[in-house]
C-alpha cells in the first residue's frame, strides 16, 4: 500500500525590491542581455557620429582644387598654371586651357571648380568661380588665388559664373534637401520593419515593401522639390529633374535599409544610419565640398547616397544638369543593390520557418520558437 505523498513546500518569496538582491533581480528583468548589447551598439554608433563629423569639419584645408588657367598667349597660361601648382601644400590643381571660353566652359560643366583668366597687358586678372557649387569652395578659391596673385604683384577680380540663388546664400539648400530625402528613406524602411517585422517572410512580401517604398519615394521626392523650389524659393532648377532625383535618393536609401534589415534584423537600421548618417552626411560635400575635406571623407563621399545626391542636386539647380549622370548612376546602383539583397534575403529565409522574423533574434530564439514574419 503506497503512502500518500506530502505536498511540496511553497517556493520562497522573492526578495523585496528594496534589498540589494531584489534590486539586482529588477535590473536583470528590466534590462535583458540583448538590450544591453543593443545599448553598447548605440554607444558605438554615437561615438562614431561624433568622430566622423568632427573629423570631417574641424580643420578644412584646400587640396588640389581643379583650376583652369587661360591667357591670350598659351605660354603665359602655362607659366601661370605652373606657379600656382608650386604653392606650398598644393591647394590647387591648375591646368592651362586654350582661351577664356574654354575656361568658363570647364567651370560650367563642373570639370573645374574655378578658372583664372590672365591679362598679360595689365595687372588685374579675373577669377571665375561658381558659388552654386558651395560658397565655402568659391571663397577658398578667392583667398588662395588672391594671395598667390598678390605675391606676384597682381590683383584679381572675382566673377561668379554660377551664383547661388538669393534664397540659397551659402549654397546649402541642395545639401539639406538631400539629407531630408535620406532621412525619409531610412525612416520609411524602419517603420515597415517596426510595423510588420524586420525581415519579410517571403519574396512576395519583399516586393510589396519595395513597392510601398517606391510610392513613398515618389511622393517624398515631389513634395521636397516643391518645398525647396516654389514654396521657399531656395533652390532653382526644374521641378521634374529634382523630383526624379529625390525619388531616386529616397528609394536608394530605403532599399539599403531594407537590405540591412534583411541581413541583420532590427540591427540593420543602425547599420543604415552608420552608412548614410555617420559616414555619408559629413562626406557629402555640403558645408565643405570635396576639395576641402580630409582625404578619407573626400574619398568615400561621391560613392555614398548623400554625396551623390548633393552633387547631382547642385548640378541640376545651377549647372543645367552637367556632370549629374555619374552621381545618378551611383544612386541607381545603391537602389538596385538594396532591392536585390532585400529580395534575396526573403527568398533565402523562406526555407527557415523557425526564424524570429520580427525581433532580429537568431532562429528559434523568439517565443515558442519564433513567429512568422509578415
Amino acid at each position: 500500500m503506497t503512502q500518500p505523498t506530502s505536498p511540496s513546500p511553497p517556493p520562497p518569496p522573492p526578495p523585496p525590491p528594496s534589498s540589494p538582491a531584489g534590486f539586482l533581480a529588477e535590473v536583470k528583468d528590466a534590462v535583458t542581455v540583448r538590450a544591453a548589447l543593443l545599448l553598447v551598439g548605440v554607444l558605438v554608433l554615437q561615438l562614431a557620429f561624433i568622430t566622423s563629423y568632427i573629423g570631417a569639419f574641424h580643420r578644412p584645408e584646400p587640396s588640389e582644387i581643379p583650376l583652369a588657367v587661360a591667357a591670350p598667349v598659351r605660354p603665359v597660361a602655362e607659366q601661370s598654371a605652373q606657379q600656382l601648382a608650386d604653392l606650398p601644400g598644393t591647394p590647387l590643381d591648375p591646368h592651362a586651357v586654350p582661351d577664356e571660353a574654354a575656361a568658363k566652359a570647364e567651370v560650367e560643366n563642373r570639370e573645374a571648380d574655378g578658372a583664372l583668366v590672365v591679362d598679360p597687358a595689365g595687372t588685374t586678372d579675373r577669377l571665375l568661380v561658381a558659388s552654386g557649387a558651395g560658397a565655402s569652395l568659391s571663397q577658398t578659391l578667392e583667398l588662395v588665388v588672391g594671395r598667390a596673385e598678390k605675391a606676384r604683384g597682381r590683383s584679381v577680380r572675382v566673377v561668379d559664373v554660377a551664383p547661388a540663388a538669393a534664397g540659397d546664400a551659402r549654397g546649402l539648400s541642395a545639401f539639406y534637401l538631400v539629407i531630408g530625402w535620406c532621412v525619409g528613406g531610412y525612416l520609411c524602411a524602419a517603420i515597415l520593419a517596426i510595423s510588420a517585422g524586420a525581415r519579410p517572410a517571403n519574396s512576395h512580401r519583399a516586393f510589396i515593401r519595395l513597392g510601398a517604398l517606391l510610392l513613398y519615394s515618389i511622393a517624398a521626392g515631389l513634395l521636397g522639390t516643391v518645398i525647396a523650389g516654389p514654396v521657399l524659393d531656395a533652390l532653382p532648377g526644374g521641378i521634374v529633374p529634382l523630383w526624379g532625383l529625390g525619388t531616386l535618393v529616397v528609394f536608394a536609401v530605403g532599399a539599403i535599409t531594407l537590405a540591412f534589415q534583411g541581413l541583420a534584423g532590427v540591427v540593420g537600421i543602425g547599420l543604415a544610419i552608420l552608412l548614410v548618417v555617420v559616414l555619408g552626411n559629413p562626406s557629402a560635400g555640403g558645408a565643405y565640398p570635396y576639395p576641402l575635406l580630409p582625404p578619407f571623407w573626400r574619398a568615400i563621399g561621391p560613392a555614398l547616397p548623400p554625396g551623390a545626391g548633393t552633387y547631382a542636386a547642385r548640378s541640376i539647380a545651377y549647372f543645367k544638369g552637367n556632370a549629374a549622370a555619374g552621381p545618378m548612376l551611383v544612386l541607381a546602383a545603391w537602389a538596385v543593390l538594396g532591392s536585390a539583397v532585400t529580395v534575396a534575403c526573403a527568398v533565402f529565409r523562406r526555407g527557415r520557418p523557425g526564424a524570429a522574423v520580427g525581433s532580429g533574434l537568431p532562429d528559434g530564439a523568439g517565443p515558442a520558437g519564433g513567429r512568422a514574419g509578415r
